[in-house]
């Protein structure tokens, strides 16, 4: 059996082509899948031309076919599987429906249901002659490493019961096992009165409803390796099957019924994740496209979502279920050729994070469209060719179907979708990146960078631990009010399932533990910065006014960001073209260090059991990952612009491309400003000095008096050096030289060799050296007789200054006098006191 892989566009499927295709072709009809069990071997049956049954098995680990057994007469294939060793062999068989031919079954019985030993093939043991269908399934235990003395079977029966058999086998003659004690095999019921049912193969699960008093109850139960059997849960659900027949799911394929009438059956299954999650997808039974509804009872969140749909231009008559397929973090709703609807099944609350498509989108013509049977793990039956699948997302689909859509709905469903699928997160933030950058303004209904920072930022640290699902921010936006084209939807609160067992651990502590958020956790506990920008405000104005707080704590701050700067440097090597991460930019790192001190808090309020180490690497995980993803989107804009750090000269005309440049920078500005999140130390220099070069003055005035742009120290440092004193650039000087803080200005102005920044020195000196001057007698300030009296006033003013600057040198030394025009300084000095005095 040969292992085809077949890329179907927007799912990547695996065929599995059940035969040797020599072989099967020439002696064989009808082949087709019977069984898949956990290990992943395959059961197929297939005729030959004289109507014997075949059954064959494909071993997943070896990829090759075995021979199990042959009938030797005609007959259908109702169940048949097989246990962990290949030692034994059950099925369920029914006459062939052939005219004028006697029933070969015991006399009597419909459907004989027979135990049959393979190892070598042996014995034959009826286990049931009945006038019902019977279902088999052998239970795979989790220990692999040695055969089991004791096998487990499910038998299921059409009149509603389900009992296990208890199969004691030894070895006789070497290596022939055998059947002990066949005569008696002991059983246990295990349910009865149920009306439907699903095995879930790979987690050994079986699901069951049951009706009380008229009510469809859910219930579970799990099978372990220790021979037992435990009930673990019960949840009411709000669906009518009183009326809908028997029906089982993923108890073997049978062909025995009509494809049509089942197409008009309800579809109803259930599907988890190794997150916890328990969806219930039921949709009841239809005649006709012109109005499909169908439900999702999502119990691990606590809502159901009941979705209505119109297609529009199709035919009144269907011939195809509805599937739905399980996809990990999502589940697939699908109509061949009608519809096809991905549902976020860890993020359901907004409709905008699931994608839904219509017949129209060409997506749908690419699709399989024959009807599918969902199995346990993702795979997927064709009934109509008999061919297996294992249904994965295609990122690489994904990926082109983003570049091509215009609805926003779509756009967001697909960004999520695409993170989603992790594999090579570096390759896939680039090629997201370079959609951004081409749509930046197309979308309205939510800002793609923000999105896409908070969306892979979550994706990148959430694998690591559970409950990062409800502790960190998924989405950057809290609601959707549009409408997602040719769909409606209602949201109801749904009782939680009720847990009969007190003890859980891997998958069931998993869902305990989101039920019980749901019941206690409301509000939501969803990380925000609230109180890292409450805080960052306080520390910044206790810089302006000189206040800082203990110097420990102002440390430990910086220490967090330094940290987290070393992290993000650790993970790239690659030399930066941006000029970022090259100065100390207080004000940043006073931000990332009090978020990377708030999450840390956050984390461990809320999980438990979780190492305080492994909380702390998370969190500079998480906050280098925001800061990283930025560095990302800017050095994508320098590399596609060509620019270099080089290039960023006031003396040239500014570009185009530092234009495109600095418009991404204000988009990047803006998204992060929302959410409060900090920018890497240098971002706001170098978008400064972009501003300088890309916008007239009175722009630039405009975006620096809002706070688009900030005057950091560096940059205006840069400015003063570099820019010559032109008439222009001097108006520019001063224009941002007097919006500068009073501290940062004293400074700036010691660097600009000009009168007006030496008239603003000597202002500001004079003022320092009068806020605290005491009036004294004019005996003791000056001798009259060694001034010159040509202007009293002015010689006055001069002794109190000399008198000042005289009594504590150290305090009040004049600084920055290299730039300090004296004579004017004198003139200065004159002027405002001739104004003062009105003369």
């Amino acid at each position: 059996m040969n292992m085809v892989v077949r890329v179907e566009n927007y799912l990547k499927s695996t065929t599995t082509s059940t035969g040797e295709t020599g072989v099967l072709e020439n002696n064989y009809e009808c082949l087709r899948v019977l069984n898949v069990e956990r290990n992943r071997n395959i059961i197929y049956t297939c005729k030959d031309d004289e109507g014997n049954v075949f059954f064959g098995l494909y071993d997943y680990q070896t990829k090759q076919n075995e021979h199990l057994y042959t009938f030797e007469k005609d007959l259908q294939v109702v169940s048949c599987s097989v246990n962990r060793e290949k030692t034994l062999l059950a099925t369920s068989l029914v006459q062939a429906a052939k005219e004028g031919k006697s029933n070969e079954l015991q006399p009597g019985s419909k459907c004989l249901t027979l135990l049959v030993e393979i190892h070598p093939i042996n014995n034959v043991k009826v286990l049931k002659a009945v006038d019902s269908y019977i279902w088999v399934q052998f239970l795979y235990p989790h220990v692999e490493s040695h055969p089991q003395p004791e096998n487990h079977l499910l038998l299921l029966s059409e009149e509603k019961y389900i009992e296990q058999f208890r199969i004691q086998v030894v070895q006789e003659d070497g290596n022939r096992v055998v059947i002990k004690n066949s005569g008696h095999l002991p059983r246990e019921r295990v349910a009865e009165d149920f009306v439907w049912a699903q095995w879930d193969m790979s987690e050994q699960r079986l699901y069951y409803i049951d009706l009380k008093k008229s009510r469809s109850v859910l219930k579970c139960i799990q099978f372990y390796a220790d021979e037992h059997f435990k009930l673990m849960f019960e949840a009411p659900l709000d669906i009518s099957l009183s009326d809908s027949g028997f029906k089982l799911v993923n108890f073997g394929y049978s062909d025995l019924q009509d494809q049509e009438e089942l197409s008009k059956r309800l579809t109803l299954c259930v599907f988890t994740n190794h997150t916890g999650s328990l969806c219930v997808c039921y949709c009841p039974n239809f005649d006709s496209c012109e109005q499909i509804t169908y439900s999702v009872f999502y119990f691990h969140k606590g809502h159901s979502k009941t979705f209505t749909t119109a297609p529009g231009s199709v035919d009144s008559r269907v011939t195809k279920g509805i599937t739905f397929l399980n996809l990990d973090y999502y589940v697939a709703v699908y109509l061949p050729g009608h519809f096809f609807h991905l549902l976020n099944i860890q993020h359901p609350d907004l409709i905008c994070h699931s994608l839904f498509l219509t017949e129209n989108s060409e997506v749908i013509d690419m699709l399989p469209h024959s009807p599918l049977q969902s199995l346990s793990g993702s795979l997927v039956l064709d009934s109509c060719s008999g061919k297996l699948y294992r249904a994965l997302l295609n990122q690489s689909y994904l990926l082109e179907f983003l570049w091509n859509t215009r609805l926003d709905c779509e756009r967001m469903a697909l960004l999520h979708c695409v993170l989603s699928c992790g594999r090579d997160p570096r390759r896939l933030e680039a090629k997201i990146i370079q959609w951004i950058s081409e749509n930046i303004s197309a979308c309205h209904s939510f800002d793609l960078i923000r999105e896409f920072i908070i969306a892979s930022s979550y994706w990148s640290i959430y694998p690591e631990t559970s409950n990062m699902d409800k502790l960190l921010p998924y989405s950057s936006l809290l609601t959707w009010d549009t409408e997602i084209p040719g769909i409606t939807l209602v949201t109801e609160e749904i009782p939680l399932p009720l847990m009969k067992v007190h003890s859980f651990k891997g998958y069931w502590e998993k869902l305990n533990s989101n039920l019980e958020y749901v019941k206690y956790s409301k509000p939501h506990l969803y990380y925000n910065n609230s109180v890292v920008r409450r805080e960052w405000h306080n520390l910044i104005s206790e810089e302006k006014t000189g206040k800082r707080r203990s110097t420990v704590y102002v440390r430990n701050i910086l220490d967090n960001a330094i940290k987290v700067i070393s992290n993000l440097e650790a993970k790239n090597l690659e030399p930066r073209l941006t000029p970022l991460f090259q100065e100390e930019d207080n004000h940043q790192q006073l931000l990332i260090g009090l978020m990377v001190s708030e999450l840390r808090d956050h984390l461990l309020r809320h999980l438990q059991g979780v190492e305080k180490k492994k909380i702390e690497q998370m969190v500079l995980d998480y906050v280098s990952k925001l800061l990283d993803l930025i560095c990302q989107i800017l050095e994508a804009s320098w590399r596609k612009h060509n620019l270099h750090p080089w290039a960023l000269n006031f003396n040239r005309q500014a570009s185009a491309a530092e234009f495109a440049v600095f418009h991404i920078m204000t988009r990047i500005l803006e998204a992060t400003n929302t959410l409060f999140l900090p920018l890497p130390p240098g971002f706001h220099t170098l978008h400064m000095i972009l501003g300088v070069r890309c916008l007239p003055l009175h722009n630039l005035l405009h975006y620096i008096d809002h706070g688009v742009l900030l005057l950091t120290e560096a940059a205006v440092t840069r400015l003063m050096k570099d820019l010559d004193n032109t008439e222009k650039n001097e108006k520019l000087k001063f224009s941002i030289i007097m919006r500068l803080p009073p501290l940062t200005g004293q400074k700036i102005c010691r660097l600009w060799d000009h009168p007006v920044s030496s008239n603003i020195i000597s202002r500001n000196h004079v003022k320092r050296l009068l806020q605290n001057y005491n009036k004294q007698p004019w005996s003791s300030v000056m001798d009259k007789s060694s001034f010159s009296v040509e202007f009293l006033p002015l010689n006055y003013f001069i002794h109190i200054l000399t008198d000042i600057e005289s009594s504590n040198p150290a305090l009040y030394a004049f600084e920055g006098h290299d730039n300090v025009d004296a004579k004017f300084v004198e003139e200065a000095a004159l002027k405002h006191t001739a104004m003062l005095l009105g003369l």
